[in-house]
């Protein structure tokens, strides 16, 4: 079902038009995703009135390129300066920067392309044989589902910071308290706002992101000096290793093929998002991992994981936008917009009437990710040059971008202040050691998971425990939530008694 359909789109990549419009689009989504702020939920957003006059397949290539390309764009800049180019990229940082600072940026930029292109393909892919399905995977997920998949995020976050659980703690609660910030999702009351109405709807994530690894790395480096790439390096930097980065994808595909399963069915739970896909996808890397110690510090599977993660999320998010018409990110939102601007009806008729304009997407989404890492690759010499560059050119440069891109998102001041302050907050948590990514993953994951909390208590008229054993798909979340937490307590001890025999 459906395959004349997909011959058909593939056909018309051919067609001059729409291959221009591709083309248009991955350019597009490159450009927008190497800008800190800017992503490709504004691209699409710009796009909207642009795609008025154009034939419906033709304004699917052309925001297919678009999602497609965002993700590897974003990597690049989270890879040379530690500046995430939009949110889901913040977890590429914790390795991939590291090895731009020991010279291997061409290594990291060669494995996030690969991961970004496969982990697209895996996920479209997967959309493809899911679609009939998609009902049922959509429909599995409800409040409790959603608390549980949260505590799951949290747990592995928690468990993953060694050494320093403390501070890991510190930086959650910090983290959480943040996520309560404005008005209850169920009650609708104010709290925590100082009177400020800014605050009303939360702390923004974009600019907290964006203030987080953007501000604050570029407030390290200045006060450091020198180049990008570490003093010792800065001479030799590496503009090859892109080849064997490529193959590194291969041998860890395990890794690969973790990461882009995360990102897809994250992606297909509505409100999610790349953000926790990538995070989550980190993380269950670090706690299956033999040496977890090595990662943060420049282990490649640490960039493999969340870019395969990352763009596999962009096939999952579209099963509840064809099923239901149910965005399932922000990105999926501003796409109905646009086939809604095309006299397209989103729901579960889009497949009977629209089959051409929906295989047209998955195409061009497939095209974006394979043809933006391409794109990634062969000028990937000419970017790892970055890393040479004086800090003191980079930095005003990478704020001032930084900066605009957040206001540019919603033409507010109070975000630019905002980022300032968390790029202050983010600069005081790398000078005394403090992990931003607990931080982090808590803000993303804490409204929902107390929006979700309140829910199951009103359903289950307070038997929220009950309530959740008796659901499939939360007893599963649960036992992935005990042994996320014992699973490093048992590696402890496996390595305990391994020294005792070797005594």
């Amino acid at each position: 079902m459906g395959f004349d359909a997909l011959t058909d789109a593939i056909i018309q990549i051919g067609n001059g038009g729409s291959f221009l419009f591709l083309m248009g689009g991955i350019l597009l989504g490159l450009c927008f995703g190497v800008i800190p702020g800017l992503g490709g939920t504004t691209a699409l957003a710009l796009l909207i009135p642009v795609t008025f006059g154009m034939d419906s397949v033709d304004a699917m290539y052309l925001a297919g390129g678009v999602m497609g390309a965002t993700s590897f764009g974003g990597s690049i800049t989270a890879i040379l300066l530690n500046t995430p180019g939009t949110a889901p990229n913040a977890a590429t940082t914790f390795d991939g920067y590291p090895l731009a600072r020991q010279g291997k940026a061409g290594y990291a930029i060669g494995a996030a392309a690969c991961a970004s292109s496969m982990g697209g393909l895996i996920g479209l892919f997967t959309l493809i044989l899911f679609i009939p399905l998609a009902k049922e995977i959509v429909l599995s997920f409800g409040p409790a589902e959603f608390f549980l998949l949260a505590i799951l995020g949290l747990t592995a976050i928690a468990v993953s910071v060694r050494g320093k659980l403390l501070r890991g703690l510190i930086a959650g609660c910090i983290g959480l308290m943040f996520a309560f910030v404005g008005s209850d999702a169920i009650t609708g009351d104010l709290r925590y706002t100082g009177g400020v109405d800014y605050l009303w709807d939360g702390i923004p994530l974009v600019p907290t992101l964006t203030g987080m690894f953007a501000i604050s790395q570029m407030l390290e480096l200045s006060l450091k000096g020198g180049s990008v790439a570490a003093p010792q390096q800065a001479g030799k930097v590496s503009i090859s290793g892109v080849g064997q980065g490529v193959l590194a994808v291969f041998k860890n595909w395990t890794v690969l093929l973790r990461g882009s399963v995360i990102g897809t069915l994250i992606g297909a739970i509505p409100g999610l998002g790349g953000t926790v896909a990538s995070f989550l996808a980190y993380s269950s890397t670090v706690q299956t991992d033999k040496d977890p110690s090595s990662y943060g510090k420049g282990n490649i599977r640490g960039v493999i994981a969340p870019e395969a993660a990352n763009n596999a999320k962009d096939g999952g998010s579209l099963i509840p936008t064809v099923a239901f018409g149910i965005p399932g990110s922000a990105e999926t939102a501003l796409f109905l917009g646009i086939l809604v601007l095309h006299g397209i009806d989103p729901g579960p008729s889009i497949l009977l009437y629209n089959e051409r304009e929906i295989y047209g997407l998955i195409v061009a989404i497939t095209a974006a990710a394979l043809g933006a890492s391409l794109l990634g690759l062969l000028l990937s010499r000419f970017l790892v040059l970055i890393t040479r560059i004086d800090v003191g050119i980079v930095v005003p440069v990478v704020i001032g971008i930084s900066l605009t891109g957040v206001y540019v998102l919603d033409g507010r001041m109070a975000d630019v202040l905002l980022t300032v302050i968390m790029g202050l907050i983010g600069y005081l948590m790398i000078r005394f050691d403090y992990p931003r990514l607990t931080l982090v993953i808590a803000l993303v994951l804490g409204e929902t998971a107390e929006k979700s909390f309140h829910q199951v208590q009103l359903i289950s008229d307070g038997q929220t425990l009950a309530f959740m054993l008796d659901r499939p798909v939360s007893i599963i979340l649960i036992v992935a939530t005990i042994l996320t937490f014992f699973l490093p307590i048992a590696r402890k001890m496996l390595a305990s008694r391994k020294v005792a025999a070797k005594a």
